[in-house]
């Protein structure tokens, strides 16, 4: 008994010390690397930089302040569409919005110039227009329509936290549905609506792909950051501009922290009951919303059906026809990629859930006040740009006592922990489900840690955990941005493969990549899904016998 409790105590232990040193070293020691590096290192000064270059920051601040303004427009104008509808035609419509998450993060690049480029298929093809795609408008339409999908789905779900009797009362004392709408649910909506906005104002910032591809001639500081190491070989250059980005981006974070907790503790009630749904289409609220919603949903059909035919045809004579030479041409560029791209996702999936979920267990069951530090240092991956994290990893994994960056394994520790900020909030739920007392009677029957986590802790989190995985999976499968400076050329992953495709006009091979992404995340989810559907009817099996 003795070297049972003694193998639990080292075990706990343990982890304990594993779980603080990889946050520390491979979060936090990079941010500091760069910054403490950023301005010892001989170059241009950081209020020089400002003073010559303020007008990137300019251009940064317009990008991210009117996509931030339209895509909460059009997230909002989605979520009011949902009280008009029947759960029938909602599930379909959540589900398109679910589906369009698992691209590449450009792929909405590519599917406007595919479009509307100087050869696309609806400017060119059809209209007979010379249509120069490229510039802000280019890159505030791609935004807006690739971040409208995420946040449209947090307000979806706020919806379904209102208390259905309170609208319930509004209706039998005579309220008109545009009432209701504009008294009841938007106020209420309010918190998420500012968490919302604040989300796509950090992501715009933070966006580098999109003004890289369809930017043209205008620059911002995400995109300059990238060619300042690309082009330039300038890392000081680079860590000012992220360093520049940092400013405003930490002063959304702490808003949305505050706006968060707001969203999160304001409880509406979450009765199942559903009568108070659909509200009656009636009044210029349903017409309004739902031309928008017809407009943004056709958007969506346009964008991922373009990449589909480009991916399968070619232009003969100015005409379209059915190939497969785009398929048989990306041969060369996926020799090997695919594998190590799912292997990456497979490992970091699974490696970052499971630090996620132990750090939400001593956290939140043990009440350790160092795990909860170390939590909030996991969060800097989301704060921050992506480019940033990557620099970071250049500047602390490349010197003398550390040089892994030639190695693979400094990738998959990238993917592994820039994915834990969203884990350990998807960790936070699933364990606030388990009622704290199981631990307890673990210990009154003379059970150790690993008994804690062996009966209780995993098997009741496991579907929150199947989630978080698969979160994860395809987070890596779509990233970008802290890996660009990594990867070294004989191992590029699949998007970096398409983001270097899309650069030299090879649009087609780039649709192949896209539509092979998109299925191996829409497999792994079929699988991960079908996996719990399984369990849960076992489950049900068991207790009804």
């Amino acid at each position: 008994m003795k070297r049972k409790h003694f193998g639990s105590i080292l075990a706990d232990k343990t982890v304990y010390i594993l779980l603080s040193v990889s946050i520390l070293g491979f979060i936090l020691y990079p941010y500091l690397s760069i910054f403490i590096q950023s301005f010892q290192e001989q170059g241009i000064a950081f209020s020089a930089f400002i003073r010559q270059d303020a007008v990137l920051l300019q251009h940064s601040l317009f990008i991210a302040i009117l996509t931030m303004v339209l895509t909460v427009f059009m997230s909002l104008t989605l979520a009011i569409f949902f009280v008009f509808l029947k759960s029938k035609w909602q599930k379909p419509l959540r589900l398109f919005l679910l589906v369009t998450m698992v691209s590449p993060p450009f792929v909405t690049s590519l599917a406007y110039i595919t479009l509307f480029g100087r050869r696309g298929m609806i400017t060119h093809d059809l209209l007979n227009l010379t249509f120069n795609p490229y510039g802000a408008h280019g890159i505030i339409l791609m935004e807006t329509l690739s971040f409208t999908s995420l946040n449209a789905l947090v307000l979806i779900g706020m919806l379904h936290q209102l208390e259905p009797a309170v609208i319930n009362s509004a209706r039998s004392l005579g309220a008109k549905s545009d009432a209701v709408i504009r008294d009841m649910i938007l106020p209420l909506l309010r918190p998420g609506v500012i968490v919302v906005a604040l989300i796509s104002f950090i992501r715009s910032l933070a966006d580098f792909q999109t003004p890289t591809i369809i930017g043209g001639s205008y620059r911002v500081l995400a995109s300059e950051g990238y060619f300042a190491v690309i082009s330039a070989g300038d890392l000081h250059r680079a860590a000012l501009i992220n360093f520049t980005l940092c400013i405003p981006a930490l002063l959304g974070f702490f808003l949305y922290i505050h706006y968060e907790h707001t969203m999160t503790t304001q409880h509406h009630g979450l009765s199942s009951d559903t009568n108070a749904l659909p509200l009656p289409k009636k009044g210029w609220f349903f017409p309004v919303t739902c031309c928008l919603a017809v407009i943004f949903y056709g958007a969506l059909l346009l964008q991922y059906g373009s990449i589909l035919i480009n991916a399968v045809t070619v232009k003969n004579m100015g005409q379209l026809t059915f190939s497969w030479q785009p398929l048989l041409d990306s041969r060369m560029y996926l020799d090997g990629t695919i594998l190590r791209t799912v292997s990456y996702a497979l490992v970091a999936g699974f490696v970052g859930s499971l630090i996620s979920f132990l750090i939400i267990y001593y956290s939140q069951i043990r009440q350790s006040r160092w795990m909860n530090l170390i939590e909030l240092i996991g969060t800097f991956p989301y704060i921050l740009p992506g480019t940033f994290f990557g620099l970071g990893y250049l500047y602390a994994f490349s010197g003398q006592y550390f040089h892994l960056t030639n190695l693979s394994i400094i990738v998959i520790i990238n993917v592994t922990f820039k994915q834990v900020a969203f884990a350990t909030k998807a960790a936070k739920a699933a364990v606030a489900q388990v009622e704290p007392t199981y631990f307890k009677t673990v210990h009154d029957l003379g059970g150790t840690v690993l008994n804690e986590w062996h009966d209780v802790f995993f098997p009741m989190t496991r579907q929150g955990f199947a989630l978080t995985f698969l979160n994860g999976f395809i987070s890596t499968m779509t990233t970008i941005g802290s890996i660009i400076f990594l990867i070294r050329p004989g191992q590029k992953v699949m998007t970096i493969v398409m983001f270097d495709v899309v650069q030299r006009g090879e649009y087609q091979i780039a649709s192949v990549i896209a539509c092979l992404i998109i299925l191996i995340c829409l497999i792994m989810a079929g699988l991960v899904f079908g996996i719990l559907g399984l369990k849960q009817r076992r489950w049900l099996h068991v207790s009804r016998s």
